[in-house]
């Protein structure tokens, strides 16, 4: 059982009163909060390293080359990567992903050929590869959810055997439904029908120990800002066979070998994806969110937060005015719920749980087309972490009742 209290003290923004009342913050699928490792850890490097990476023989850039090349050794390790140069330091899961449409989509991407999503992604997965099925003539086919909101794995099997399909880009977990997908079967389906594998893992990489050697996909992308780390530090895993096989995606310095007046040849991965002056101090704030992680455990905090959810689901389902989206149980599901106050806007529900202090969130979570296969043009989401409990979700599910009585 994790020390909640202690967790909470190690997060300084948890001290927060909004509207002077206790911060309740119920929306860790968009960002999680940091703890003071890491917020120091980002200080401390602009107080102690402060310098251009691999550029010049002085002290301090050695300084922060190193723990630049920590940070990319730490994320390997986390992941179980095989190789250090399969780790791309990026801005975020969005430019991870765009990077692959951009530069593996476009050279490999045909005519006729199908790129596979489900209806449940996040627009970060949607439109890049609506761009490259636009730019390349290709096709997108969308599989959908089974009675239970679940990846429709029949349909998938269906679709991934009518042929042509050249990439499957699936999210590792719904940021809308917490659902979480069977990457590993579609993985090897994927595989075996000759189609690489593009995993979202953004809703994943805070809860859950990825083995990317384990799971065999091609690329893995995520952000350092949902696991406890900086804003502006991501991550993508290219499969060691593939890195020789994808182009750069930006061009400058750093990422050269030589450059000649009409042509140039670019160094070797990871430089020559990693264009420019990268994110340093983020990098290096992220060494400090893996170690806190490391620290609690990665099935502690999924099994936190399936608690968290099945206590709160137990709440919900005896409130007749709640409609919830989603399986009714917190089974094979991060710690997100996503719900409707009938005859309420979700706009006006997160507005009055935050005069309590309650943070959620309300819209259509980047997931439009998800909203318009579940019917609705929104949802509130409320998603937990580490640092939340039970008291916090009794408070959460009085702020709904008291919803209610400001729209009787």
């Amino acid at each position: 059982m994790l020390d909640i209290l202690k967790i909470k003290d190690d997060f300084p923004i948890l001290k927060s009163s909004p509207h002077g009342k206790k911060l309740i913050y119920f929306d860790n699928a968009a960002t999680t909060q940091k703890p003071t490792q890491v917020v120091e850890a980002v200080a401390d490097y602009y107080k102690k390293y402060n310098a251009n990476v691999y550029r010049s023989p002085h002290y301090l850039s050695t300084l922060s080359t190193e723990s630049y090349e920590e940070a990319r050794e730490s994320v390997k390790r986390f992941i179980n990567a095989k190789t250090s140069e399969s780790i791309v330091f990026t801005r975020n899961a969005t430019e991870s992903i765009n990077f692959i449409a951009y530069t593996w989509g476009l050279k490999h991407i045909g005519e006729g050929d199908v790129i596979v999503l489900t209806i449940a992604e996040h627009h970060s997965n949607i439109l890049p590869w609506q761009m490259v099925a636009e730019k390349k003539g290709a096709k997108l086919k969308y599989v959908h959810l089974d009675e239970d909101s679940r990846l429709d794995l029949d349909e998938f099997k269906r679709t991934i055997s009518e042929g042509h399909v050249k990439l499957v880009a699936v999210q590792h977990a719904s940021n809308v439904l917490g659902i979480i997908n069977p990457v590993d079967e579609i993985i090897d389906l994927s595989h075996r029908n000759g189609a690489k594998v593009l995993i979202d893992g953004a809703q994943s990489i805070p809860n859950m120990k990825i083995d990317v050697e384990k799971l065999g996909c091609d690329f893995y992308a995520f952000s350092g800002h949902k696991m406890l780390g900086p804003m502006g530090i991501g991550v993508l895993y290219i499969k060691e066979d593939l890195l020789d096989d994808v182009p750069p995606f930006l061009s400058g310095g750093e990422m050269i070998d030589e450059v000649f007046e009409d042509h140039s040849t670019f160094a070797p991965s990871p430089l020559k994806f990693e264009a420019g002056t990268p994110n340093v101090e983020g990098a290096y704030g992220l060494i400090k969110a893996i170690e806190y992680i490391e620290g609690i455990g990665l099935d502690n905090i999924l099994k936190h937060e399936q608690e968290l959810t099945e206590y709160a689901l137990s709440k919900l389902v005896e409130i007749d005015y709640v409609k919830l989206y989603g399986p009714k149980n917190a089974e094979n599901r991060t710690g997100i719920i996503s719900f409707n106050v009938l005859n309420v806007h979700p706009h006006d529900v997160a507005t009055i749980l935050d005069q309590d202090g309650i943070a959620v969130r309300s819209g259509h979570h980047c997931c439009q087309p998800l909203m318009r296969y579940l019917g609705v043009p929104a949802t509130v989401r409320a998603s937990f972490y580490i640092y939340n409990d039970k008291s916090e979700v009794d408070a959460f599910v009085d702020g709904l009742k008291d919803v209610r009585k400001w729209f009787r």
